[in-house]
């Protein structure tokens, strides 16, 4: 499931955090399904991705705009 840039904006940044870890997890499951060919969606490791930079820029933009 893609999440959406702006329900990542409306997260507290523990919500963030947390995310953030879940996602590299669910990424690293993915890449150790596909390492032994029982991955059945190939797509999804990339859209894992996509979240997980979607978060990381969230956090940053807090970060700026605390300063």
């Amino acid at each position: 499931m893609k999440m959406k840039a702006s329900e990542v904006r409306k997260m507290s940044s523990q919500e963030l955090e947390s995310k953030l870890m879940d996602l590299k997890k669910d990424l690293f499951q993915l890449r150790l399904q596909h390492a032994t060919n029982q991955l059945d969606n190939p797509i999804r490791i990339a859209q894992v991705k996509r979240d997980i930079a979607r978060v990381k820029t969230v956090i940053r933009q807090q970060e700026l705009a605390g300063r």
